[in-house]
């Protein structure tokens, strides 16, 4: 029995609650390997996977570079599952608002209310929105 989900299966996963790994080729010339970094990050079914960073970062500037990257989300409770997609990525400047649901997302309305105002945002902030073109998945309670 084959182990990977359905494209609606693998959407909802990935639309769920599931701190993601970021991983892109590092770009910078100084011999690094590929980044791979923990996230937050939004998805709707259909949409963009959307993540929240400093333009001046390590991964800021090797999305840049790169154009694209990879994102992991898993449940590792057994039946474990898994979800990786691949795909462009352009950045633009990251509102209050983008912020506040990425936080909320992760922390609750009140925690992430709490999180935006110890973190107040800069115009340095920007949104990386990432268009899914490569997905892989599994779900061992398929088997």
């Amino acid at each position: 029995m084959p182990l990977n989900m359905s494209p609606a299966e693998r959407e909802e996963f990935l639309a769920g609650l599931h701190v993601g790994v970021l991983s892109v080729a590092s770009g910078d010339g100084a011999g690094r390997g590929p980044l791979a970094v923990p996230v937050w990050y939004t998805y709707q079914p259909g949409g963009t996977v959307n993540v929240s960073t400093g333009r001046g970062t390590r991964k800021a500037r090797a999305i840049a570079a790169a154009g694209r990257f990879t994102l992991c989300a898993q449940d590792e409770r057994p039946p474990y599952k898994y979800v990786t997609v691949e795909g462009p990525a352009v950045m633009k400047d990251a509102t209050d608002a983008e912020r506040l649901e990425l936080a909320r997302r992760y922390l609750g309305a009140e925690g992430g209310d709490a999180f935006i105002a110890a973190n107040p945002g800069s115009a340095d902030d920007v949104l990386i929105r990432m268009t899914p073109e490569r997905w892989v998945s599994v779900d061992y309670g398929k088997s």
